[in-house]
């Protein structure tokens, strides 16, 4: 398997995961919702899981959609620019996006060394080593300046030129 096909895979297996952590949202909310509703008190590890499923989905699935270019911008004065100058405009747009992007993977890595380092806890539903939860930081920051990386290096423009609403 070559390298590029190796990160497609990672980054997609990544992207569905985010995708099937949803589905797990609404089926956690929904039971914990049905179980109240019953009288029931719902399971700690629900509610706990919920939120580390919203981490995690927007973490895992945040490369992708800078790829898929379906994270929100905005392309009013893009598409009011000439070409030679979109072109510049994107991709300094896109240069600041790595750079912020690898600013917070730095950040994250410290931070998970820290957790380790100290041996931290996230104690609220379960005793669960907060370093499992921090990883998504410098995981998903350090492919989303891979991502936007393309834009600044590749023959695509993160802008399309286009103003209004695409799918």
């Amino acid at each position: 398997m070559t390298m590029k096909k190796a990160y497609d895979a990672v980054l997609f297996g990544m992207a569905i995961l985010a995708g099937l952590l949803l589905v797990w949202l609404m089926l956690s909310v929904i039971t914990s919702v049905l179980m109240r509703n019953a009288g029931l008190q719902p399971f700690a590890w629900l509610f706990t899981s919920a939120e580390y499923g919203l981490l995690y989905m927007t973490m895992l699935g945040a490369p992708w959609l800078v790829r898929e270019k379906g994270h929100v911008h905005i392309e009013l004065v893009t598409a009011a620019l000439p070409l030679h100058l979109r072109r510049i405009v994107s991709r300094s747009v896109s240069a600041a996006c790595v750079l912020v992007c690898l600013i917070l993977a730095w950040q994250g890595g410290d931070l998970v060394l820290t957790n380790i380092e100290r041996g931290d806890y996230d104690t609220r539903a379960y005793y669960f080593p907060r370093w499992m939860l921090t990883i998504a930081f410098p995981l998903s920051f350090g492919l989303m300046a891979i991502e936007f990386s393309r834009f600044v290096f590749g023959p695509n423009l993160m802008h399309s030129g286009e103003a209004g609403i695409h799918e």
